[in-house]
């Protein structure tokens, strides 16, 4: 179970030509992880921004892409708004851990794959099209590796994916405070898409591409305007059918080695009022509440704490549990040991067509 110092598979972080804050390579990172202009020229709008030139602008984050300091730039879709999605988890064999992880990689849909310090040591999150084919993948992991998997729907989502500061390693709060940490009830129900938004949706997974009019290069993949793809893409936002859209940063190669999901079993009819507190320290990355898989799985509340060091996320955990007081339910620690896949949400597939 225990796997501290272990990264056998994570690369080593990448030194990003400028990183002192305030700098305007340092700016186009970390500002425009949401935000990001709907224009027909964005790149050329982020240089006029930061102060360079647009080639240099997509240099840049042709470069970061390369080393993985970004993923892609494009949108961050909003859990369970399209299609479906959960975190799950297994308990792998220690011997068959690599083997087994392998397995649930190789799914399209799973975007996320990461080792965690717990008797359920393989955690991942799928997104699917449906929550047939949601299922489907599940029974088809449990199948090949002959694993129980748990599967832990969004319930409420308090803080998630609104970016990360580079400054700090903390959330990147941009906007209203208040709006961050407002208890977000999930929709029962995903929206269905039409057919011509779906086409879009696909041509978007892979991100933006980096040329001078990439919405006009996305346009033209899924048969519509360039001037259709940005009106789709303002209002998605304006739905919250995408969460932001921007710069997707990995903040493992940014320096940021060491990250914990600190989880609480607290009583339900407390649950939103301590999950908008926790939601509200700027340490927290990520923030939710989740259903119980008992007798395994007790905890509801869950968030992410990011750091440079693991001593840095014990540190700052044992800070907000004691003034919050929340080490007063059952909880738990589990600590990132490797990191076997990451990348953005793939909901549409050959199999979900």
């Amino acid at each position: 179970m225990g796997c501290h110092g272990a990264h056998a598979v994570e690369p080593e972080a990448t030194q990003i030509p400028v990183t002192v804050a305030g700098s305007s390579i340092f700016r186009l990172l970390n500002d425009f992880q949401r935000g990001f202009p709907l224009v027909d020229r964005p790149f050329a709008a982020l240089a006029a921004a930061c102060g360079l030139r647009e080639d240099e602008v997509l240099d840049a984050l042709h470069a970061w892409r390369a080393s993985g300091v970004i993923s892609r730039v494009g949108a961050v879709f909003a859990p369970r708004r399209i299609g479906a999605s959960a975190l799950a988890a297994l308990a792998a064999p220690a011997e068959r851990l690599e083997e087994i992880a392998a397995r649930v990689s190789a799914v399209a849909e799973v975007n996320h794959n990461y080792q965690r310090e717990h008797a359920y040591n393989l955690w991942f999150v799928v997104t699917a099209a449906s929550s047939g084919r949601l299922q489907d993948i599940v029974a088809g992991i449990e199948r090949d590796t002959r694993c129980g998997v748990i599967v832990l729907p969004l319930e409420e989502e308090f803080h998630i994916d609104l970016g990360f500061d580079l400054t700090g390693g903390g959330a990147a709060r941009g906007g209203s405070r208040d709006a961050v940490i407002l208890a977000q009830p999930i929709a029962t129900e995903a929206c269905a898409l039409p057919g011509l938004e779906r086409e879009l949706m696909r041509a978007l997974q892979d991100g933006l591409p980096l040329e001078s009019r990439p919405f006009d290069a996305l346009g033209r993949r899924a048969g519509i305007s360039e001037a259709m793809v940005i009106e789709l893409l303002e209002r998605w936002l304006a739905e919250g059918i995408v969460k932001r859209f921007g710069i997707v940063v990995r903040h493992h190669e940014l320096g940021f080695h060491a990250n914990a999901m600190c989880v609480w079993d607290v009583p339900d009819e407390g649950v939103s009022r301590v999950g908008r507190l926790l939601a509200a320290e700027q340490a927290v990355t990520l923030c939710y509440r989740r259903r119980r898989v008992l007798p395994g799985w007790p905890y509801n509340l869950f968030c992410m704490i990011h750091g440079r060091s693991r001593e840095a996320v014990h540190a700052a955990r044992a800070d907000i549990a004691a003034r919050l007081g929340l080490d007063r339910w059952a909880h738990d620690v589990l600590f990132s040991c490797r990191r076997f896949k990451q990348q953005g949400a793939c909901y549409l597939t050959d199999a979900s067509r």
